[in-house]
């Protein structure tokens, strides 16, 4: 399966991705459900506060061959700095709006 992973903007610094793409490549977190390999085809940021340039991104990915769009563990769930994206409802509303069944979202990765 062919994925997209969209990340915090703000803990670009702190984190490189790295748990984000061994989970893909192990199908851990939100990959074990996936029966195939997981490849991952872009890492991009939601583009700052408020993330609003997540949707377009999203969209890019999704033409690329993305088959899911992932909002990564740090918009969602805090990780690594235990701070929540406070936009993350209004961007997966948005985001879902934009990609409709084109592909998935996944709300986290790990």
């Amino acid at each position: 399966m062919k994925v997209g992973i969209i990340r915090c903007q703000q803990t670009e610094d702190m984190c490189p991705g790295t748990t984000d793409f061994a989970v893909a490549r192990e199908n851990k977190g939100v990959f074990s459900t996936c029966n195939e390999p997981v490849e991952v085809i872009g890492f991009v940021s939601c583009g700052g506060c408020p993330g609003k340039k997540s949707v377009t991104r999203a969209e890019m990915l999704v033409k690329r061959g993305a088959e899911a769009i992932v909002l990564a563990s740090c918009i969602t769930r805090g990780n690594p700095i235990g701070f929540a994206c406070p936009h993350r409802e209004s961007m997966i509303v948005a985001i879902q709006k934009k990609i409709g069944n084109q592909a998935e979202l996944w709300d986290w990765t790990h």
